[in-house]
């Protein structure tokens, strides 16, 4: 018997070491080759597609197609599943990987029908453009081709990965239409739902402009100071939503006149979720230019799924973006005459089909809230929502060149920052702007509809030196008070990130990249220094022990430190107060249908007038007075922080580098045993917030730090949050991970040739 057992156990042994050694082979297959010789169909010159330590892309290519050609190849190699996902996440097509699971998320975005609207545009394009899009697609698919096996998601999936068409590199730019504005069009429903129910007093007082205003010329918006609005008592549960993070950037830039150098400086650190692989891809791309011949080299970071450099420099200028939130946004309110129609978007599921009826109108997409029919008006499903200007940065060689060039650039719009090698500086707007004259913050009626939405706006303010030696952007305000009234606000950021931004360029008059990747870092907490001294305030004057919390926010240390536990009693004291003190108002919001999320961005002035006046109709029915509600919200906080921190938990366990810890994840992590851990970057420490430079959360904060000064590139810094490639078994896969846990600078020019593989035309 014994005997019998033992031979079995060998024996499945045996057999599970066999699969996981044929598993492992699969795996092994998928990777890229990395040397060589291959002949490439479609490929007009020889190109070189070179890689160094970091597994950055180096190109050698005889044109511009053919540098996108190879760029293909590389994000074919490295990041193919990454850029299925975008594709598929833009046009609704989850379902058909994941199965119903992902039915609501793919109703959601089949309601802009952006499958459709890349076709659309795609057929508008230039000739010039449609080619590089077509020789992009070659340049993936060949990639596809010639692996050995398909990537692992798909055999997690059970799935086969299909072609890459231009249609999908469109679709890439409106998943990130949908990043970066969709906020804003749940905003603008949510303030409809605000004056509906509350009045127009009520969205006066809670997105009444800051002290914290750092408009690049230096204007301001007045105040609120009419009366406090009432609440509705009658709704009395506790609101428990949070601020949708900033998605934006910081961006910022000083002249040569405050460089040690005669080149000018740009830094820029996109804030987006971060996630495995990571959102960018290193690249250089180095190409004669078709009108003069001269050697052109591009260096940066490129988005998989697209071809050329996003961020970046080519030696004469460099520049980089931030969420610009201009207004580019209209709810239109129907009534019963107003003629609408349906269409039927068929959605795949892996053995079936989903029908999702959309209602349609002159106007756009129509959905119903709170018992009213609203069409959408948004930029990106506008005829000139997408192009591939972007890609002529490429011979821009001072800014001036390159502010003509952004005029042209059509993206979700994006506050572009851009510096010259002979010192110059400027802040435009980049991107798609509806000509639409009179923003509104909320619904407007159809006689309101202005017929100029049909284009694109052509005078797009521009702030240059040496007038303006210095340019900051951090998703908030730039814009003049003036220029406002033109362009709205669609979801300006609160403006205390920055403010502290200014403030660091204002206290020196020379800076070096060192200097600017310290302020990116900069988490010292001067939003919260008001907050710290109330809630101190309100636990000194209270009967119960605090003495814990009190030493914690004594060792405050003013930051948004790893090892300060005041600081996460502080955040998270300020969020709860806001949450009980804005239930009555977002709870009857949420109740009818709207999201009240994005109403928190601006709250800080109205809450601050609440806790100065007090008014009685806005404290809780069962609360007795302002202290307790302040004390209230503090013990709830606790409760809260200390359920989620596990059993036997104290403040002291409460330090902000567990609390906020980044945390980059493979969305396919939890679904494999035991290695599904292994797909993820390590767990670092938290560092840095909301409302300060150096923004960070759990899976959320800086998807590059870019530091450069055309001219002197050997000193430029790109560091990223994770490597290269997807596949985990690539040497490539973590590559630039400590630099970013630890801050410390990755140069942004490629290191020596550590592999190389060279495309030949087809014969």
């Amino acid at each position: 018997m014994l005997n019998w057992m033992k031979w079995l156990f060998i024996s499945l042994l045996i057999l599970l070491l066999l699969a996981a050694g044929a598993a492992f082979f699969t795996f092994n297959q998928s990777l890229p080759a990395l040397e060589g010789e291959i002949r490439a169909p479609g490929l007009q010159t020889e190109a070189e597609l070179a890689r160094d330590a970091l597994g950055q892309a180096i190109i050698q290519a005889g044109s511009r197609q053919d540098a996108a050609y190879a760029l293909g190849v590389a994000h074919g190699q490295d990041r193919f599943f990454q850029m299925d996902l975008q594709r598929r996440a833009a046009a609704g097509e989850l379902s058909q990987w994941v199965g119903e699971r992902a039915l609501e998320i793919d109703k959601q975005a089949r309601f802009h029908q952006f499958r459709q609207r890349a076709r659309d545009i795609l057929a508008a394009l230039p000739a010039t453009q449609r080619q590089l899009l077509q020789r992009y697609s070659q340049g993936v698919n060949f990639a596809l081709e010639n692996m050995g096996s398909r990537p692992f998601e798909y055999w997690l999936t059970f799935s086969t990965p299909k072609p890459w068409t231009p249609e999908d590199s469109l679709l890439v730019v409106y998943s990130m239409y949908m990043d970066l504005q969709l906020g804003q069009v749940n905003l603008d429903l949510a303030r409809t739902g605000l004056t509906r129910y509350f009045g127009q007093p009520m969205l006066d007082f809670l997105n009444a402009p800051s002290q914290y205003q750092a408009a690049l010329d230096g204007s301001t918006l007045p105040r609120y100071k009419g009366d406090i609005p009432s609440p509705d008592s009658s709704f009395t549960a506790l609101w428990e939503g949070t601020a949708p993070p900033d998605i934006g950037s910081n961006n910022w830039a000083v002249s040569g006149a405050l460089t040690n150098s005669q080149s000018a400086m740009v830094a820029n650190d996109m804030h987006l979720g971060l996630r495995v692989p990571i959102i960018w891809y290193r690249a250089q791309l180095n190409y004669p230019s078709a009108s003069t011949g001269d050697q052109i080299q591009l260096t940066g970071v490129t988005l998989p799924g697209l071809p050329g450099v996003v961020v970046g420099t080519n030696g004469k200028i460099a520049w980089g973006f931030t969420n610009a939130n201009l207004d580019n946004v209209d709810w239109i309110a129907l009534d019963d005459n107003d003629e609408t129609w349906q269409v039927i978007e068929d959605i795949a599921l892996p053995e079936d089909s989903y029908s999702y009826n959309i209602t349609m109108s002159e106007f756009g997409p129509v959905k119903e809230v709170d018992g009213q029919r609203y069409a959408l008006k948004w930029v990106a499903h506008q005829p000139y929502a997408v192009n591939l200007n972007i890609i002529n940065l490429d011979e821009a060689d001072t800014v001036s060149k390159a502010v003509n060039v952004a005029g042209n650039i059509r993206i979700p719009v994006q506050s572009m920052v851009i510096a010259d090698s002979s010192g110059n500086i400027a802040w435009t707007p980049a991107g798609a702007v509806t000509s639409r004259n009179s923003p509104t913050r909320f619904a407007i009626p159809v006689a309101q509809y202005d017929q100029n939405w049909s284009q694109n706006a052509s005078q797009l303010p521009v702030y240059q030196s040496p007038e303006y030696p210095r340019i900051w952007t951090a998703n908030a305000r730039v814009i003049s008070a003036q220029e406002l009234q033109r362009f709205g606000d669609g979801g300006y950021a609160l403006g205390a990130r920055n403010q502290q931004i200014k403030q660091r360029l204002m206290a020196k008059d020379e800076f070096n990249e060192q200097d600017f990747y310290a302020i990116q870092l900069d988490n010292e907490a001067l939003f919260l220094e008001r907050w710290h001294n109330l809630l101190v305030t309100t636990l000194e004057q209270a009967d119960d022990d605090y003495t814990q919390a009190l030493a914690a926010l004594e060792n405050w240390q003013g930051c948004a430190c790893a090892s300060s536990a005041g600081y996460t009693l502080v955040k998270h004291f300020r969020s709860q107060l806001i949450n009980i003190l804005l239930s009555p108002v977002f709870t009857r919001l949420e109740t009818s249908g709207y999201k009240p999320n994005g109403l928190l961005r601006q709250v800080e002035p109205a809450i601050w007038r609440l806790l100065e006046e007090q008014p009685s109709d806005w404290l809780p029915a069962n609360v007795p007075n302002w202290q307790a509600l302040k004390r209230q919200a503090f013990d709830k906080s606790v409760e809260d922080l200390l359920a989620d921190a596990g059993p036997d938990s104290t403040i002291k366990d409460l330090n902000w580098g567990s609390v906020n810890a980044l945390q980059v994840t493979h969305p396919f992590a939890g679904t494999v045993p035991v290695l599904g851990k292994h797909l993820n970057m390590p767990v670092v420490k938290g560092f840095g917030d909301t409302f300060m430079p150096a923004v960070q959360g759990p899976a959320f904060g800086a998807s590059q730090r870019f530091f450069v000064r055309p001219g002197n590139l050997d000193k430029a810094i790109l560091t990223l949050p994770g490597g290269q490639s997807g596949h985990p078994l690539s040497p490539f896969y973590q590559t630039g991970f400590d630099d970013y846990a630890t801050g410390e600078d990755t140069p942004l020019l490629p290191g020596d040739t550590i592999y190389s593989l060279t495309l030949k035309p087809a014969l």
